[in-house]
């Protein structure tokens, strides 16, 4: 049993410190508090003021320097929030959070090394700070040590698995028990868990003490989504929610089949649907002079796609046209490749393509249509912002789907979606044209990154409105439902 922390009363406290900045204007101690409550509450551009206004009269103060450093950091303003806490570790080096906020910082960005060198800074400086042990071990597995990144992980985790996250409402929300891997591979839920609407209760899986009971919770949330990285935290899981008879959500049981091979091979077959041919191989005989003999063996034709398991966004994942290009693999992290055939996912002038759709609650919906001169496509880097041709398009799916997908399309990815039997996941895929479905992808993973202000993105806003709605409605009619 683990106490949450209540919401404070902030509008009772806020107006308290309204009355005392009134006669007290140049306390400082009172207006970082109340830049903190402002913070807590999401009113970003009073929170804001009273930063630079503390900042103004205190340059160098750490809790200012850091708190504003989250604030922008959590709007999506990373060049600033780096400013920030790269200035709170100049001027406080001796500070572990300091220290950890820029590695987290960095680590998101792929500044791998330099991440790694802030952390081993907060461990020299606490060797028992659980945040710097947490980010070391996040960013050992990025550099390829599995073995130093589980050494970090037992550290961080052994007696620290579950964590009470803020609530920031009122009232008695329900309460979330969310389920995530140590290892990474976790749904990102904190565009779709609101701390305002929801009661949350962090769980690492793999760490999960059989013997302390589970803390109240009216629904479980499995966000591990990774079945080839997390297969440990999801058998960890899979006993967990065997303790409980509140509805769960993305079973670990279901997730453990979405592997990127398992899914290649439950999928094939399916009307309208094409798969790739997939194959995991030792990568040391790969990348050896037998590389192209081995591939051709396996039905590999070049060119062909190789990627290291367990990474996304594109990174360790490369096209290979000739049997030379198989060394470049030599460098990705890991013992094995997973050789993937490429589909071809062009239009017909010569661009590649990749739609991605939602699932929520076992119902289709479109988020966005990618369109890139390159092969490896993902939006944020698809020629989307620079071109408006481009944008009518993506337009064009999110306000009629089915007539951009064709009727064969959406019945193949209605089979698609009843084979997964999750409650929250997505499909990458493209359109041959013939009408069939070129899977690239299919897993709970999939990012649902929220829209910046820029009014050129107005056109998707509806779209995003209607998936997160989705989500919305899912958790609260799960957490309502009576125990099973």
């Amino acid at each position: 049993m683990i106490d949450h922390p209540s919401a404070p009363p902030r509008k009772l406290r806020l107006a308290e410190l309204e009355r005392a900045l009134a006669q007290n204007p140049d306390s400082a101690e009172f207006l970082f508090e109340r830049a903190s409550l402002f913070r807590e509450d999401g009113r970003f551009e009073e929170a804001k003021r009273d930063y630079l206004e503390l900042l103004r009269r205190r340059p160098t103060d750490f809790g200012a320097l850091n708190d504003f450093g989250t604030l922008v950091l959590d709007a999506g303003y990373k060049s600033a929030a780096r400013s920030l806490f790269g200035a709170a570790v100049r001027h406080h080096p001796d500070n572990p959070r300091g220290r950890v906020n820029l590695g987290n910082l960095l680590l998101a960005v792929g500044e791998f090394e330099a991440a790694r060198g802030h952390f081993e800074a907060a461990l020299r400086i606490d060797p028992d700070y659980v945040h710097a042990h947490r980010g070391l071990g996040n960013v050992l597995a990025e550099l390829g040590d599995a073995a130093g990144a589980r050494k970090h992980r037992d550290r961080a985790f052994a007696n620290n698995f579950l964590t009470a996250l803020p609530y920031r409402g009122g009232g008695d929300p329900a309460s979330v028990l969310l389920l995530v891997s140590a290892a990474g591979g976790n749904i990102p839920v904190r565009s779709i868990l609101d701390n305002r609407r929801f009661r949350i209760t962090s769980l690492v899986a793999e760490y999960a003490d059989p013997a302390v009971a589970l803390p109240p919770h009216d629904l479980v949330f499995n966000s591990i989504g990774d079945a080839d990285l997390c297969r440990e935290g999801l058998e960890a899981a899979e006993a967990i929610v065997g303790r409980t008879d509140r509805p769960v959500l993305n079973h670990p049981r279901a997730v453990l089949k979405t592997g990127r091979s398992a899914n290649v091979e439950r999928l094939r077959g399916l009307s309208n649907v094409i798969v790739p041919r997939i194959a995991t191989l030792p990568k040391q005989s790969l990348t050896g002079s037998d590389g192209a003999a081995i591939a051709a063996a396996h039905g590999f034709a070049f060119p062909f796609l190789v990627r290291a398991p367990g990474f996304h966004t594109g990174r360790h994942f490369i096209r290979v046209e000739n049997p030379g290009a198989l060394a470049a693999a030599a460098e990705f992290p890991g013992d094995e490749l997973c050789l993937i055939e490429e589909l071809d996912a062009r239009d017909g002038e010569g661009f590649f393509r990749k739609l991605r759709v939602m699932i929520i609650d076992r119902k289709i919906y479109p988020l966005h249509l990618a369109i890139s001169r390159h092969w490896k496509v993902h939006y944020f880097r698809a020629d989307m912002a620079e071109s408006a041709d481009n944008r009518t398009h993506d337009a064009s799916f999110l306000s009629d789907m089915a007539g951009v997908v064709g009727v064969r399309g959406m019945a193949a990815l209605e089979r698609i979606n009843a084979t997964l039997d999750l409650d929250y996941c997505g499909i990458d895929f493209a359109v041959s044209r013939g009408g069939e479905i070129l899977l690239f992808e299919a897993n709970a993973t999939m990012v649902m990154v929220p829209l910046s202000d820029d009014p050129k993105w107005d056109y998707r806003r509806p779209a995003f409105d209607n998936v997160f709605a989705a989500v919305r409605r899912m958790l609260t009619d799960r957490a309502a439902k009576p125990s099973r």
